[in-house]
C-alpha cells in the first residue's frame, strides 16, 4: 500500500502524507444495523412513477460464485444481503468474486400468475452484466452498472413458488465498461470495486394495458408541463387523463389526450423550484376507458431553467431561473464504509443531503456513480442542485497527469489526443450515458450533465458533448470536466488545486467558466480512519489549521466569482477509504470543519452580484 501511494503521488504530482490507522478495514456508521431488518431498504423506489401495489425482494439471498460459462448452479455457498454489493461489509460475505468469475444469486418469492395482469421485475442495478432466469428460464440479460432494468416476467411464471436467479460478471478495472473509480487493487483515489446488485429489487402486478413510462418536460417561462406517456397496450378505445395538484389552491389543472398523445396542462401562477424554496408540483396519469381507471401513475415536477447567459456587463455566467446563481457545493464520490455504493438506509442517505445544506451547499457534483432514484428526489425535495457525471472507465489520455500545462487548456488540446476506443465501447458509452440521462430526467434538482472527467475514457469529445446536449437540451453540458478541454460545451471547467487556484483565466463567449475541483484539504482523525496509508492532496494536523485553510481557498473562489466564475466543486464531502480529502470522516461520526462555520465561510459567494 505504502508503495501505491507513492506512486499515485508522483502521478498525481501532489503532496501526500501516511499515518497508520487503527480501525479495522471494514467500518461501521451509527446506521449499519439498520441494514440487517428482514427487508433492508424497504422504502418505495421510484418515486417519479408509483403505484399502489409492489413487493420489495431485498433480504437474505443465496449466492455462490463460481467459474466463467458455469451452468445454473444446484448449490450454494451461503447466504448474501441484498442490495448490498458483495465485497461490502452489509452483504455478510465481503469479498470479490474477480474478472474471470461469475456470481450468482437465488431467492423464492410467491406471486400467483393472474388473468389480464402482467408482473413485472425490476432491478434498481447490478454491476455489471445480468442475466436474469425464472423458474429455470432465462428471462433476459442486461450490460450497465448503472442504470436500472426490468423484464415482464409473467409467460415465465407457475402455479406456486417461483424461482429467480441472476448471475453477474463484472471486469472491473480489466474491461472498458464505466467503473468510477472500482480497481482491483484500491488505494488513494481509487476504490473497493462493487459487485452484483446494489439496488432494491422489487416486482409490481400491472394490467394488460398499462403505462410503462413517460417523458416530462416544463416551460418555466410559461408555467406549463408537457407529459408524453409511454404505453404497452393493444386496445384502441383508451384515452389519458393528467391532474395536477397543488398545495397552496383547491385549483388542479387537468388535461385529457388520446393514446399516445401529449398532455400539456399550464399551471396559472405557479412557484419556481431552487435552492432556496424546492417547489414540487404532484400528478396523476391516468389511463382510463370512459370513466373506468385502468391504470395509474403518481409523479412530481418542478419549474426551474438553467441557461448560460451575459450579465448586465456581459460576461457569461450560469443563470438559473432567470438570475445568476453562483453555485458552490461538495464532490461525492458516493461511497459508504459499511455498504460501499448503497447507503445503509434511507435515513443515512437523507442525512448525508441535509448536512450539505447545512453546511450552505446549493450544489454537488455526483462524481464516480448514478444514486438510486430516491436520493434524487431527496434532493428535489431539499433544494439541492446536481450535476451529475457519468462514471469513467477505461483508459485516460493523460497517462501521467501535466499539472505543469493543466490550466493551460489549448496546450493540452494539441499536445494529447482523445482515447481510441474501439466501437463496441463507444457504443457501450452513449448506450449507459443515455439510460442515465432518461432516468434521470425527471428531476428538476439535476441541471448539469458531466459526460467526461479529466481526460478518463474521454473520446470524441465534441462529438459526444453535442450528443448529449441533443438528448437533452434543458439542462447544460459541462465540456468536459477538467484538464482536456476541446472548446466545446456550455462549461470551461478548470481543476484547480494547489498554487493553480490563485491563476487568472480568459473570459470565454457562450461559456460559463467554472473550477470543476477544488481543494483536497486532508486532516486524519486516528479514531475513525479506514485501515491503511491515509492519503490526501495537502495534509493539515489540526482541525483549527484545516478550517482556516478551507476559509482561504473560499476567499479565492470570492475573488474568482468576481472575475468571472459561476460555480465552485470541492474535493471532497466524505473521506472515502484511504483517501482522506473529506470534510466529514468515512463512517460520517464527525465533521472535520462545523457546519455553521461553512455556512459562514460560503454564504460570501451568494450575498453579491456583479453589476
Amino acid at each position: 500500500m505504502r508503495i501505491l501511494n507513492l506512486i499515485l503521488t508522483c502521478l498525481a504530482g501532489v503532496w501526500s502524507f501516511s499515518v497508520a490507522a487503527q480501525k479495522p478495514a471494514q467500518m461501521e456508521t451509527k446506521w449499519s444495523d439498520d441494514a440487517f431488518v428482514q427487508v433492508p431498504w424497504d422504502v418505495y423506489p421510484r418515486p417519479q412513477m408509483q403505484r399502489g401495489n409492489w413487493t420489495n425482494l431485498n433480504g437474505k439471498w443465496d449466492y455462490t460464485i463460481t467459474s466463467l460459462h458455469h451452468p445454473l448452479p444446484k448449490n450454494w455457498s451461503g447466504k448474501i444481503n441484498v442490495p448490498f454489493a458483495v465485497e461490502s461489509y452489509l452483504s455478510t460475505v465481503g469479498r470479490s468474486p474477480g474478472a474471470d468469475s461469475l456470481l450468482w444469486y437465488h431467492t423464492r418469492f410467491s406471486q400467483k400468475p393472474r388473468s389480464g395482469n402482467r408482473v413485472l421485475l425490476h432491478f434498481g442495478a447490478v454491476d455489471y452484466a445480468a442475466t436474469v432466469y425464472v423458474n429455470g428460464r432465462k428471462i433476459g440479460t442486461h450490460r450497465g452498472g448503472y442504470t436500472a432494468f426490468s423484464f415482464d416476467i409473467t409467460d415465465a411464471l407457475i402455479d406456486g413458488e417461483q424461482e429467480l436467479v441472476l448471475s453477474v460478471w463484472d471486469p472491473t478495472d480489466k474491461g472498458e465498461q464505466a467503473r468510477g473509480k472500482q480497481v482491483s487493487q484500491p488505494g488513494g483515489i481509487y476504490y473497493t470495486p462493487v459487485t452484483g446488485i446494489w439496488q432494491t429489487v422489487w416486482f409490481e402486478m400491472v394490467p394488460d394495458n398499462y403505462i410503462s413510462g413517460y417523458t416530462i418536460k416544463t416551460d418555466f417561462d410559461t408555467r406549463t408541463v408537457t407529459i408524453t406517456p409511454n404505453l404497452v397496450t393493444a386496445a384502441t378505445d383508451l384515452e389519458l387523463e393528467l391532474e395536477v395538484f397543488r398545495k397552496d389552491s383547491y385549483n388542479r389543472p387537468h388535461a385529457m389526450a388520446a393514446m399516445h398523445q401529449p398532455l400539456v396542462a399550464t399551471v396559472g401562477r405557479a412557484h419556481a423550484w431552487s435552492p432556496v424554496i424546492p417547489y414540487l408540483y404532484e400528478f396523476s396519469l391516468r389511463l382510463k376507458r370512459g370513466r373506468a381507471i385502468i391504470d395509474e401513475v403518481d409523479g412530481y415536477f418542478g419549474f426551474r431553467k438553467i441557461e448560460v447567459k451575459k450579465d448586465s456587463v456581459g460576461i457569461d455566467r450560469i443563470f438559473f431561473n432567470n438570475e445568476a446563481l453562483f453555485q458552490c457545493g461538495p464532490l461525492d464520490q458516493g461511497y459508504w464504509p459499511d455498504g460501499l455504493y448503497t447507503a445503509p438506509s434511507e435515513e443515512a442517505m437523507i442525512t448525508d443531503i441535509r448536512r450539505m445544506k447545512a453546511m450552505g451547499f446549493n450544489m454537488v457534483r455526483k462524481h464516480v456513480k448514478v444514486e438510486p432514484a430516491n436520493w434524487y428526489y431527496q434532493c428535489d425535495k431539499l433544494g439541492l442542485i446536481v450535476w451529475q457525471d457519468m462514471p469513467s472507465g477505461y483508459g485516460e489520455i493523460v497517462p501521467l497527469k501535466d499539472h505543469v500545462h493543466a490550466t493551460e487548456g489549448d496546450w493540452l488540446d494539441k499536445q494529447y489526443a482523445d482515447v481510441n476506443r474501439s466501437e463496441a465501447s463507444a457504443e457501450a458509452f452513449k448506450t449507459e450515458w443515455k439510460e442515465v440521462m432518461q432516468q434521470l430526467q425527471h428531476s428538476p434538482s439535476v441541471s448539469v450533465w458531466v459526460p467526461f472527467n479529466e481526460g478518463w475514457g474521454q473520446f470524441n469529445t465534441n462529438e459526444i458533448i453535442r450528443w448529449t446536449k441533443a438528448q437533452d437540451s434543458s439542462r447544460l453540458v459541462d465540456g468536459p470536466s477538467g484538464w482536456i478541454d476541446r472548446g466545446e460545451g456550455d462549461l470551461r471547467d478548470y481543476h484547480l488545486y494547489d498554487e493553480r487556484l490563485n491563476k487568472d483565466f480568459p473570459l470565454e463567449t457562450g461559456r460559463a467558466l467554472v473550477v470543476g475541483e477544488f481543494g483536497g484539504l486532508g486532516y486524519l482523525d486516528s479514531l475513525h480512519a479506514f485501515a491503511g496509508q491515509a492519503w490526501s492532496y495537502k495534509g493539515y494536523k489540526t482541525r483549527e489549521e484545516l478550517t482556516a485553510a478551507y476559509d482561504s481557498l473560499i476567499g479565492r473562489i470570492v475573488q474568482l466569482k468576481k472575475a468571472g466564475f459561476s460555480a465552485a466543486v470541492y474535493t471532497q464531502y466524505t473521506d472515502v477509504e484511504t483517501e482522506i480529502n473529506g470534510l466529514i470522516t468515512y463512517d460520517r461520526a464527525m465533521l472535520k470543519i462545523p457546519a455553521y462555520k461553512l455556512r459562514g465561510f460560503h454564504k460570501r459567494l451568494y450575498k453579491f452580484s456583479r453589476r
